[in-house]
């Protein structure tokens, strides 16, 4: 069966940066910033991003290109026993992580409409949590399905399947260069006309005023290092997936620094946008921007909409704003599922229509449960437990697949065989020592919190039904996947690992 790929290496670096691109980067970066320090926050981000972000991001893109498959065929072909790792990472990233992401991006569909007519009236905090939610008290508390969540999930839920049952070149590389231009040339005008708003530079100096003592704390540097781990889809098996779609002669190191770089100066140019409207609400409501800065949730969906509706032309700006982060959403989420994927074809050469079409459909039943009154708490703790644990370990087992149990020496000379930017040794110390030691120490410090107290002030019971299990429940469907016999002998389609 012959191996779909990229119509172009731009085609390929926006599809990365689709990937990379999410809701984090438009509400979570700029909050950051914002508590560590603002303009000194990009010390160690920058840092964060040369020592960790690039050289796992360009490991991901060795394996996938150099083995020639998608996560758990790169794995299998480097060590069989390590198969396992593949499936975990591509299954709870399908099986949880999209689940949930569909649901807020379908919030964001929502949002778009409301923003017409600013319909969540004075109190748009009652509005989301009460009345758009439906919030229960607790997570055990499901509740019904909220209607208009559930309807929009579905609309969410056909887009990702459109899109990817198109496949590589027609569905997910035409899709993001659509997207990504949209996405930039929305953000650009978001940003332009925030600017003029009266306070933007007031919050736009909040944001980017320099506190130097703020990155002398350990946390601020690991919490660097963790939004670039995260905000580059890294532990995903996404980018594995997408290089092995690249033809034989490609620049992996340019395209893992325009991703990289793409990404991160994406994040910092949205923040300008996001603070120049919390700028504009601090001074129309004569408060100090302390008092009406957010992160995630609250940020997009209470405090934004409290500042469109005082705001001139704040209806357009909302369906603007809210529409980017639907675009955003979107090239995250067929990633993922391209990711899943990818991974199914090619070890039981299915065709891929049939495939995208079972998942979609089971993927879009696994989010109802985020569509329930209790959907937001049943998200909260699945991320967490999915985010910190799954992916991180995932990204920990990737440096010991590809530093000890592999040739990184190959690696690197693969890397360099096809790419205008050499890598030095010294990106094989940086995979083999560095970024093992800063995962372990991401795990080792939640770990730590978490024994002091359940997450959230969740009660342990919640946190174990909802999170662990989900953990447990994936890893054990990724073991039943990697005893299933492959539809042919992969071994002898790549290159003898033994040369």
């Amino acid at each position: 069966m012959a191996r779909e790929q990229w119509n172009s290496q731009l085609g390929f670096v926006l599809a990365a940066v689709g990937s990379a691109i999410g809701l984090g980067n438009i509400w979570r970066f700029s909050y950051m910033a914002y508590e560590y320090g603002g303009g000194a926050f990009l010390i160690p981000y920058v840092i964060a991003l040369i020592t960790a972000g690039i050289p796992l991001l360009l490991l991901e893109f060795a394996m996938g290109h150099e083995r020639g498959g998608s996560a758990p065929m790169a794995f299998a072909k480097i060590d069989r026993r390590f198969e396992w790792a593949g499936w975990w990472a591509v299954t709870f990233v399908m099986f949880g992580i999209v689940l949930y992401y569909s649901v807020i991006i379908a919030w964001c569909l929502d949002y778009c409409i409301f923003s017409i007519g600013l319909s969540w009236g004075s109190d748009p905090n009652a509005f989301f949590f009460q009345k758009f939610l439906g919030l229960s008290k607790s997570p055990l508390e499901t509740g019904g399905i909220q209607v208009p969540v559930f309807i929009s999930t579905a609309v969410i839920w056909f887009l990702n399947w459109f899109i990817v049952y198109r496949g590589v070149g027609k569905g997910i590389e035409l899709a993001n260069k659509i997207f990504m231009p949209m996405l930039f040339f929305i953000t650009m005008g978001l940003v332009f006309w925030a600017m003029t708003l009266e306070g933007a530079g007031e919050g736009i100096m909040a944001y980017l005023r320099p506190d130097f003592s703020k990155i002398s704390r350990v946390d601020v540097w690991i919490d660097a290092y963790s939004q670039i781990f995260f905000t580059l889809s890294l532990g995903f098996g996404i980018m594995v997936a997408y290089a092995s779609y690249l033809p034989a002669k490609s620049d992996l190191s340019r395209n893992a620094l325009l991703t990289g770089i793409i990404d991160s100066a994406f994040a910092l140019v949205a923040g300008l946008g996001v603070f120049a409207v919390l700028g504009f609400m601090a001074r129309a409501k004569g408060l100090p921007i302390s008092e009406v800065v957010s992160e995630s949730i609250g940020l997009a969906f209470v405090v934004y909409p409290k500042a469109l509706s005082i705001m001139p032309g704040g209806a357009v700006f909302g369906f603007i704003f809210f529409l980017s982060l639907v675009v955003a959403g979107l090239s995250s989420s067929i990633s993922i599922i391209e990711a899943f994927t990818a991974a199914i074809i090619d070890k039981f050469a299915l065709n891929r229509r049939f495939v995208v079409t079972v998942l979609c459909v089971l993927g879009f039943a696994g989010s109802v449960i985020f569509t329930t009154r209790a959907g937001l708490l049943w998200l909260d703790i699945v991320d967490h437990v999915l985010t910190h644990y799954g992916l991180v370990t995932v990204g920990l087992i990737e440096c010991i697949i590809g530093a000890w149990l592999f040739d990184i020496k190959r690696l690197r000379q693969h890397i360099n065989s096809v790419s205008s930017i050499k890598m030095p040794r010294l990106w094989e110390g940086l995979i083999r020592f560095f970024i093992p030691a800063i995962l372990a120490l991401m795990i080792l410090g939640d770990i730590v919190a978490e024994i002091k107290a359940p997450y959230g002030g969740y009660s342990w019971f919640a946190v174990f039904m909802v999170g662990i299990n989900w953990i447990v429940f994936t890893l054990i469907a990724a073991v039943f996947l990697t005893k299933r016999a492959w539809h042919y002998d992969y071994m002898l389609h790549t290159k003898d690992e033994t040369e």
